[in-house]
């Protein structure tokens, strides 16, 4: 599974790049407040430090609009993805600009029959929320099985981007339903490394060691 970065904090992208644990990055209008800086700005340099996609929204609601905007944040790197929501709008701008050529992610899934409709028309990734379907009392996990049953029944070739991702357990079990690719914030991702047993077997390796009086350097 591959794993994208949601966040425009291009320190931690850096950080996580380097690491070789960024695959690509997810943006949002929400996302680009938080950097406090120009969107083309922060969008070009973040295509500079990964060579993966790097998805950038289009704020537009009606499809012209939203084409119009998918081609020029598109102008901005060869790496980016055209974010669009999944709306009709969206939908119509979704077939147009990968008609084109462009890589789309259609945005704010909930639904299998919405991710149907994305793969219908050309979506490159498609990006259920788990976390906003958990916050309402439905497990957004059945949704990352549910699409990848359809996909699979089908043969489309749009990737499962799962996102909304909350929790560690989040991860594991998109690996294990077997989404394409998942998207989370830096805190996330490095949290994947933590688990108390750790902590508890490292605490009681150095104790040990201080008690031999050895030194390595």
């Amino acid at each position: 599974m591959k794993f994208f970065v949601d966040t425009a904090d291009v320190e931690a992208i850096r950080e996580l790049n380097d690491l070789g644990m960024v695959d690509g990055v997810t943006t949002n209008p929400s996302l680009i407040l938080k950097s406090g800086r120009d969107i083309l700005e922060v969008t070009k340099e973040i295509c500079g430090i990964v060579s993966g996609p790097v998805s950038a929204e289009v704020v537009a609601l009606t499809a012209n609009e939203m084409i119009a905007e998918g081609r020029k944040l598109a102008a901005i790197a060869p790496n980016i993805a055209v974010k669009v929501p999944l709306t009709w709008d969206g939908l119509k701008a979704c077939k147009t600009l990968t008609s084109e050529g462009h890589m789309v992610n259609v945005t704010l899934c909930f639904s299998a029959n919405q991710a149907l409709l994305a793969a219908k028309a050309g979506a490159t990734y498609i990006s259920p929320f788990i976390g906003r379907l958990d916050d309402i009392n439905l497990d957004g996990l059945d949704l990352i099985s549910e699409i990848r049953t359809i996909y699979d029944n089908y043969g489309f070739d749009t990737q499962i981007l799962a996102a909304s991702i909350r929790t560690a357990n989040h991860v594991a079990q998109c690996a294990m339903i077997g989404a394409d690719v998942m998207t989370a914030p830096p805190s996330v991702i490095k949290g994947l490394a933590n688990h108390v047993l750790t902590d508890k077997g490292l605490e009681q390796f150095m104790k040990d060691w201080a008690k031999t009086g050895q030194k390595i350097l």
